[in-house]
């Protein structure tokens, strides 16, 4: 059925819950999991003469960031090689997260991407939008997304 399984975390409890589902289908088809992390970018001020922050600074926060999301990736790794899932630990360093695990799932030959989704709704959604949405309306590989069982 599916040969390769992109699995997008942000590390959160929810995204959690996706990631257990996502390693299960693919210990059930024999799925290859690619788990997969988007490392942010340190923002930038639009404010010029805004609070300074130095290029030492900077990279020293970007790099605690890009650490810790290689450590949630090889965690989601482990946690499928202990079911018998082979799996990969993938990161990549974007603002453009849907875009970037959309890009993922491409260049890995993935078949199935599987997310979580916050299950916000109204102004909420309208002003924080969705990522798996983006993925969704954009992605030509299938989305298979989890929500939260209680909203």
């Amino acid at each position: 059925m599916y040969q390769c399984i992109l699995i997008a975390t942000d590390g959160s409890e929810l995204s959690r819950e996706a990631v257990n589902s996502g390693i299960e289908l693919a210990a059930v088809t024999g799925a290859k999991v690619i788990a997969f992390k988007v490392v942010p970018r340190y923002p930038v001020s639009y404010f010029d003469g805004g609070a300074a922050v130095s290029a030492n600074e900077v990279a020293e926060t970007e790099k605690q960031w890009a650490e810790s999301s290689l450590a949630v990736v090889e965690g989601i790794k482990a946690q499928a090689q202990a079911k018998g899932v082979t799996a990969e630990a993938v990161t990549a360093h974007s603002d453009l997260v849907a875009e970037s695990i959309i890009a993922a799932a491409k260049k890995h030959n993935c078949d199935l991407i599987v997310m979580a989704s916050h299950g916000r709704r109204g102004l909420k959604r309208l002003l924080l939008g969705s990522e798996t949405t983006h993925v969704l309306t954009h992605s030509h590989i299938p989305v298979l997304v989890l929500r939260p069982t209680s909203l």
